[in-house]
């Protein structure tokens, strides 16, 4: 037949950007494993410069996998009752209702200036890892604030109190975490963690779980709202996110032996790195 041999090589081509897919998919699900929530924050980088996307293609394609590999960790912290269900559902809510201007926003900026914005997050957020990680190292205590906060458990009954700062707070997490989301196609772990840790008095354990219950419901909500859009690359999506997973499963043995400040603080300069790469491309084409 004229033609086979083009539509053969087409159809390798394919499968090889999908298994390449697969394994920076991978890479970030250990990422996740092996760093906590907002480990998330390097697959939209990968995606850009391994697969050359561009920051409207790649933002719900991270989402897809950075929600996927959540949905894992938040079932595990559900089962160990770890995971503040209310309070993840309310900051979701707000934050699936927020991913669509995140979105619309999206495609209104030109690729360089996202990009410009994207590293600027990626800095930020990178710092406040690595600011974690020195304390860590230090024996400083992280929640060493403790200023009156506007959620406290109810010793009685377990659970949060809720008052009118109380669901405040919470309400402004959800909606800053779904904005970017939307927008840049982030999880929004650096977001809710700092968040949970300055409003609430939950144990870390239980507001890392939160947190990832919360990435999975609001990247849920945008995954849906860019497939609706139309700007879904499912043939990519799809290998991209069952690597995540995989990779978040095989590498989570190793978490315990592994993880740890000096983890955090290459990971923070990883970020670094991909933000200066992130910020040069858009600035110098």
């Amino acid at each position: 037949m004229v033609g086979t041999p083009a539509a053969g090589s087409r159809g390798w081509a394919v499968i090889e950007h999908q298994l390449l897919g697969a394994g920076l998919g991978a890479i970030i699900g250990a990422v996740l494993a092996l760093t906590g929530a907002g480990g998330g924050i390097l697959a939209v980088p990968l995606l850009v410069f391994g697969l050359g996307l561009s920051m409207v293609e790649a933002a719900p394609v991270g989402l897809l996998a950075v929600g996927l590999a959540s949905a894992v960790g938040a079932v595990l912290g559900l089962r160990q009752g770890l995971v503040r269900y209310r309070a993840a559902l309310f900051i979701a809510l707000v934050g699936v209702a927020a991913a669509p201007f995140g979105l619309m926003l999206a495609h209104r900026l030109p690729n360089a200036p996202l990009q410009v914005v994207f590293a600027g997050v990626l800095v930020y957020a990178c710092l406040r890892i690595w600011r974690k990680a020195a304390k860590e190292l230090c024996g400083e205590a992280n929640g060493a604030h403790r200023f009156i906060e506007p959620c406290v458990l109810n010793p009685l009954q377990g659970r949060l109190r809720w008052t009118l700062p109380c669901a405040r707070a919470l309400a402004f997490t959800g909606a800053l975490s779904g904005l970017l989301s939307g927008l840049l196609g982030v999880g929004g772990g650096f977001v809710i963690i700092p968040a949970l840790n300055r409003y609430t008095n939950l144990r870390m354990a239980s507001i890392v779980s939160t947190s990832l219950a919360v990435i999975a419901l609001v990247s849920t909500g945008s995954v849906v709202s860019a497939s609706l859009a139309g700007v879904m690359h499912w043939q990519v999506g799809a290998p991209f996110a069952v690597g995540a997973v995989l990779g978040l499963l095989l590498a989570r043995p190793l978490a315990a032996r592994l993880a740890g400040p000096r983890l955090q603080q290459m990971f923070a300069v990883a970020g670094w790195a991909a933000a200066l790469l992130l910020a040069g491309k858009a600035l110098l084409g």
